[in-house]
């Protein structure tokens, strides 16, 4: 096991589909076919801002079955966040494993130098003082980015921004330089749909499209292209009353939780100090479901996702500015046998403490526990969007260990 190459891969699998098994399946193709996986695999709540479909554990074993060796948690502050702190969170957890090799994921683009360029670009010190100049177009953050990247490489760079993994990609490229990470970036070229984009036959779904099926109540249609363990978790999970798990069934108590908040609860969510809170504020006040609360406060300027995760920090309580910089823990959600073996190794060299039952918390220091009691609660919320009621028994945090295969 130690002369194995050990891979990292930054994930949500919500839910996993074919385009996952692939990318696996392609990495292990350019790195050895003994080449072990870890997956840093967000928890209940994912980085568009929404609930996962269904419950990490669930997902973990899945994760697991299909081929990841081993699933740690990337915890909620980095998980519900956006694709810089994603990214950063991510490879925080990995490096402070001290056996990863590798950080493997899925673009558009499919080649790693013009991503790592470009990883190198976001790095300059000009590159702010650009942003802002566009910015006074009236265009959103992505845009004015993407033009002021322009000025700094060739338009051609820039516009692989515009894709949804190569952005995620750049991120975990630029966290490499960040942190002055030895783990080598390797991408895959990914195939099928877009991200956010509907099916289209014979490809690989994107997540979206599989959870658009299971909300429309197309559950058969869905399964089927679901990877074959995460088709097993979900009927076990629904069999149990746990899935699908949709953000529409807390609609009122988000909805009651907003209203109830005031200017200066709304104002501790903008991180940017833009006046987003405002729009909030001012739409929570009237708007009668979610979507359109987000309708009403949505201009060109902000990304949709950035006002999702605003509503979600509010029905969690969480408020950016009292979010740790720093990964305290690295928490075990699932194992096979070579998993098993890759925890035997980092015993010895990992940066952080391992978490393999939820009672040793109790060891660890006040940064440590503060996270972890956030994640209780919102487990604990995220349970309350189970389709049955009586499944939303709290506490389970404290009570569910690691899935070993």
């Amino acid at each position: 096991m130690n002369s194995v190459q050990t891979t990292g891969v930054i994930i949500e699998y919500n839910p996993l589909h074919g385009g996952h098994i692939h990318m696996l399946e392609e990495t292990r193709r350019m790195l050895g076919p003994e080449t072990a996986v870890i997956g840093v695999m967000s928890g209940d709540f994912v980085q568009r801002g929404d609930f996962a479909i269904v419950r990490k554990q669930a997902r973990a074993r899945a994760a697991v079955e299909s081929g990841v060796d081993l699933v740690l948690e990337l915890p909620l502050p980095w998980a519900a966040a956006p694709a810089e702190r994603f990214a950063e969170g991510g490879v925080q957890v990995l490096q402070a494993t001290g056996i990863v090799t590798h950080l493997a994921f899925g673009s558009e683009c499919g080649e790693i130098a013009p991503l790592r360029r470009l990883a190198e670009t976001l790095r300059d010190e000009r590159l702010d003082g650009l942003i802002r100049e566009e910015l006074t177009t009236g265009i959103s953050f992505a845009a004015a980015r993407q033009r002021a990247v322009e000025k700094l490489t060739s338009p051609e760079e820039a516009a692989l921004l515009e894709s949804a993994n190569n952005v995620l990609g750049v991120e975990y490229c630029k966290a490499l330089l960040k942190y002055g990470s030895t783990m080598e970036p390797v991408t895959v070229r990914r195939r099928g749909s877009g991200h956010d984009e509907a099916l289209r036959e014979g490809e690989y779904p994107s997540g979206s499209a599989v959870r658009e099926l299971l909300k429309g109540g197309k559950r058969d249609e869905g399964l089927a292209l679901m990877a074959p363990a995460m088709a097993r978790a979900f009927e076990t999970e629904a069999a149990a009353g746990r899935a699908p798990v949709l953000a529409e069934t807390c609609e009122r108590a988000i909805l009651a939780r907003l209203r109830s908040m005031s200017e200066a609860d709304f104002a501790r969510l903008d991180e940017g100090r833009e006046g987003l809170s405002n729009r909030l504020y001012a739409a929570a006040r009237t708007a009668v479901s979610v979507e359109e609360l987000l309708e009403a406060a949505k201009t060109k300027r902000y990304a949709y996702a950035r006002l999702r995760r605003m509503v979600l920090w509010a029905w969690l309580g969480l408020s950016p500015a009292e979010l740790p910089e720093t990964v305290p823990y690295l928490r075990v959600l699932a194992a096979n046998e070579t998993g098993r073996q890759l925890l035997s190794r980092m015993k010895k060299t990992a940066a952080l403490p391992i978490l393999t039952k939820p009672n040793h918390i109790r060891r660890l220091d006040e940064a440590a526990q503060n996270l972890f009691e956030l994640e209780a609660r919102a487990a604990d919320l995220y349970a309350l969007a189970y389709p049955e009621l009586s499944a939303a028994v709290g506490g389970r945090a404290w009570r569910e260990g690691p899935e070993i295969l």
